[in-house]
């Protein structure tokens, strides 16, 4: 059986940026603290949420430093390293290495896309090169290729190759992984309204958007599962899943930065092409917030 990176509540934390566009780490070490303090399980910098995309590596390395540094070992940190490019991805994920990241995240290649026996060959030769952990990302709506099941059970047998984060929306395919992988892989869930039907078919967490503005309440609903109160578990999911829908009003990380700048962390607006939220959904996430007892500004 594979070790786990981590088990309840990773957060895929957004990076916070000044008026000019340049990444604050006076207020990302704000944030860091505040996930820490409220249970948050892992942490999960230069994702999709975090705005990787649209960062330069040089940019990517100072943030993942920053919070290697600043987490000391507290709670894993997992660092987004994946591209379309399996060289850069390599590159990348070397580099985290390099600045002492606990694990990770690699997306599927986006844009150019690639057969399954594609990324069988991406995932393996970035897992033969680099010294860590590797969790995978599976979110065919952003990239427009999606890992089968089969490939996941053959991703599986590499011993660096340890998780996936699952954000297809299909929970048939994920019963079919779990059933195929077992312990050889992890299976986190990548979409925040799917947490504990994922749980209940033998997941090992979430890495969450709702945890940046939550991390205490996405900690319990794991943690209070995998102490076997379903009860309490569900209750609290069911409650959340209004803030949660909420967060996904407009393309993430909008929704969510909005979110953060609500609860008094400066955390910026998001790089173009992404714009600034609209005023009908700037409303709708407020409301969300308050219905669920955050303070909002």
């Amino acid at each position: 059986m594979k070790k786990a990176v981590f088990k309840g509540s990773g957060v895929a934390l957004v990076t916070p940026m000044h008026s000019d566009g340049s990444v604050n780490f006076e207020v990302l070490e704000e944030i860091l603290e505040f996930q820490i303090k409220n249970k948050t399980d892992a942490i999960i910098t230069c994702g999709t949420t975090g705005e990787s995309a649209t960062m330069s590596d040089e940019e990517r390395a100072a943030v993942i430093d920053f919070t290697v540094q600043k987490v000391a070992g507290r709670v894993p940190v997992i660092a987004g390293t994946g591209s379309n490019s399996t060289e850069h991805a390599l590159k990348m994920s070397k580099k985290a290495q390099e600045l002492g990241a606990d694990a990770v995240l690699v997306v599927t290649p986006y844009y150019n896309k690639t057969s399954q026996r594609g990324l069988i060959r991406h995932y393996s030769c970035i897992a033969d090169n680099v010294d860590l952990p590797m969790i995978l990302y599976n979110v065919p709506s952003r990239t427009g290729v999606s890992i089968r099941p089969e490939t996941y059970a053959e991703l599986a047998k590499h011993p660096n190759i340890v998780a996936t984060k699952e954000a297809n929306g299909d929970l048939s395919a994920i019963a079919k992984t779990i059933a195929l992988c077992g312990d050889d892989l992890a299976v986190y869930s990548g979409n925040d309204d799917q947490t504990v039907p994922i749980l209940s078919l033998g997941g090992r967490g979430v890495i969450s958007v709702f945890a940046n503005v939550c991390p205490y309440e996405s900690h319990e609903i794991n943690e209070k599962f995998f102490e076997g109160d379903l009860n309490a578990a569900r209750e609290l999911f069911l409650k959340s899943n209004e803030l949660m829908e909420a967060l996904f009003c407009d393309v993430n990380p909008i929704p969510v930065k909005e979110a953060m700048n609500q609860l008094g962390f400066n955390c910026g607006s998001c790089r173009l092409p992404l714009v600034s939220i609209s005023a009908e959904n700037k409303a709708k996430l407020v409301t969300a917030m308050r219905n669920f007892g955050v303070a909002t500004k």
